[in-house]
C-alpha cells in the first residue's frame, strides 16, 4: 500500500499567501502570511514579488519545523493562463513564461505556479496546479453573445467550484460525473455555475463584470448606460476597469465591502443598508434560478459556498427564492486548500493523470 504523501499547498492572494501541508487528505497545518500593500508595491514585476513570497514561504516552513526535502508534491493555485479543461497540470516552462509575462492577465494567483516550481526544483520534486481560474468547459451554446467578436469567457472560482462539486458527490455517496448541480461561490467575488455531470457548462465571468454585483464589482450593467457614464466622466480604460472590478457593488453603495458589517447594520434598523443588501442577495438568487434551464430543469442540488454562506440571513433569503428548484446545501469550509491536496493525492495514487500544458 502506498504511503500518504506530504503535499504542500501555495495559494497567493492580493495581500496574502495561504499555505498548507497535508499528509494525504489529513491537514497537518494551515497558515496565512499577510503582506503589507506598501511592501508589495515595491516590486515592479511578478518575478521579484514571487521571490519575496518564496522567501516568506520558506520562513513559514522553518517556523513549522518542516523540512523542504521531506515534501513529496508541491501544488500551486492556478493563475491566468490560456483556457483549459478542469484537472491537474504539470507546471512547465511554457506555463511559467506566460505567467511571468502576464500574457493572459495580471493576478496574484499567477504566482502560485511560480513559487511551487521554485520550491520543487530545490529537491527535484513534482509541482502542479489544478483547476485554475480559466477552466473552460462551457457548452458551445453558452459562449454565444449578441456580438460575434465578443464571445463569453469562462473566468471564475474554478478551484472552489470543483472542490465543492466533489465534496457534494462524497456527501451524496455518488460520482461527481453523475450529478447536475448549481453551485454558487459567494465571497469577495461571486460566481454561479451549472455543473452538468462533471463539467461546468455555464458560468458568469466573475472577473470582468458579468453576473450579480459583488462586495466590490458592479456585475452586469446596462451597456449604453455604462458607456455614457464612462464618456461623461472622461474615464480611461484603466479607470473604467477599476470602476467595474474594485469600486462597484456594495462598496459603491454603502462605503464598505464587509458583508458582516453590512448585515449587522441592515438587521439593526438601517433601511438603506437593508435595501442594498437584500438587492445583493436577490441578484444571487435570480442568477441561481436562471441556470436551471441550462440543466433542462434536472437539478440534483444547489450548493452555496464561500464566506458569505456563513450568514444565516443570507442563506435563508436565497433558500426562499430557489428551494423550488432543488434541495440547498451549505458548505461553510474553504475547500480550496483541501481541493488542491486532493488533486495532488489523486496524481500520486494514480487515480488521475496530470495534463501537459501546451
Amino acid at each position: 500500500m502506498l504511503k500518504s504523501p506530504l503535499i504542500f499547498i501555495i495559494n497567493p492572494g492580493s495581500t496574502t499567501t495561504k499555505l498548507a501541508l497535508y499528509q494525504g487528505q489529513a491537514e497537518i497545518f494551515q497558515s496565512q502570511i499577510t503582506h503589507r500593500r506598501g511592501q508589495l508595491e515595491k516590486f515592479t514585476d511578478i518575478e521579484s514579488q514571487s521571490q519575496y513570497r518564496t522567501k516568506c514561504t520558506l520562513g513559514e516552513l522553518k517556523k513549522q519545523k518542516i523540512n523542504l526535502a521531506d515534501i513529496d508534491i508541491f501544488m500551486g493555485r492556478g493563475g491566468l493562463i490560456k483556457p483549459v479543461s478542469g484537472g491537474t497540470f504539470i507546471i512547465n516552462e511554457t506555463m511559467l513564461e506566460e505567467l511571468r509575462t502576464q500574457k493572459y492577465g495580471k493576478h496574484a494567483s499567477n504566482m502560485g505556479a511560480i513559487i511551487a516550481d521554485k520550491l520543487a526544483q530545490k529537491h527535484n520534486k513534482p509541482a502542479y496546479i489544478a483547476n485554475p481560474v480559466v477552466v473552460d468547459e462551457l457548452s458551445d451554446i453558452a459562449r454565444i453573445t449578441g456580438h460575434k467578436e465578443m464571445p463569453r469567457r469562462s473566468v471564475f472560482h474554478a478551484l472552489s467550484h470543483k472542490a465543492a462539486g466533489q465534496y457534494m458527490a462524497d456527501k451524496l455517496k455518488t460520482d461527481y460525473k453523475k450529478l447536475n448541480m448549481i453551485i454558487a461561490h459567494c465571497g469577495g467575488g461571486i460566481s454561479i455555475a451549472a455543473h452538468q455531470k462533471g463539467r461546468i457548462v455555464d458560468v458568469n465571468n466573475a472577473l470582468e463584470g458579468d453576473g450579480p454585483f459583488t462586495p466590490e464589482r458592479t456585475g452586469s450593467l446596462c451597456l449604453m448606460q455604462f458607456n455614457r457614464y464612462v464618456r461623461d466622466n472622461n474615464f480611461s480604460y484603466t479607470e473604467a476597469y477599476k470602476l467595474v472590478s474594485r469600486n462597484g457593488g456594495l462598496i459603491n453603495h454603502l462605503g464598505t465591502n464587509d458583508c458582516r458589517k453590512i448585515e449587522d447594520k441592515a438587521l439593526n434598523g438601517d433601511a438603506d443598508f437593508k435595501l442594498v443588501y437584500d438587492a445583493f442577495i436577490y441578484q444571487i438568487g435570480k442568477a441561481i434560478g436562471s441556470l436551471a434551464p441550462a440543466l433542462n430543469g434536472k437539478v440534483d442540488a444547489i450548493v452555496l459556498t464561500g464566506g458569505i454562506a456563513n450568514s444565516k440571513y443570507f442563506v435563508k433569503k436565497v433558500k426562499s427564492m430557489t428551494k423550488f428548484i432543488a434541495q440547498i446545501h451549505i458548505i461553510t469550509d474553504n475547500l480550496e486548500m483541501s481541493g488542491l491536496a486532493r488533486c495532488g493525492l489523486d496524481i500520486y495514487q494514480g487515480k488521475a493523470k496530470p495534463q501537459v500544458y501546451k
